[in-house]
């Protein structure tokens, strides 16, 4: 969140998040981004996780193209 419009590939995400010594599916983000959205749908902002397809996924709260 404090990089805004930064758009993060899959593998970017999980070496943020699990760091790069261990081996996790790429989809497996697909999974969190899924469930993280379906967890802003209930206060109405699961519009600010983006898909940037071929690229991978961005917080912004501007409206995506």
């Amino acid at each position: 969140m404090t990089h805004q419009d930064r758009v993060y590939s899959r593998r970017q995400l999980l070496d943020l998040v699990w760091g790069d010594h261990v081996f996790v599916e790429e989809r497996t983000v697909d999974v969190h981004i899924r469930r993280l959205r379906r967890g802003l749908e209930a206060v109405n902002f699961a519009h600010l996780v983006q898909t940037v397809r071929g690229a991978g996924y961005r917080f912004s709260q501007k409206e995506s193209a």
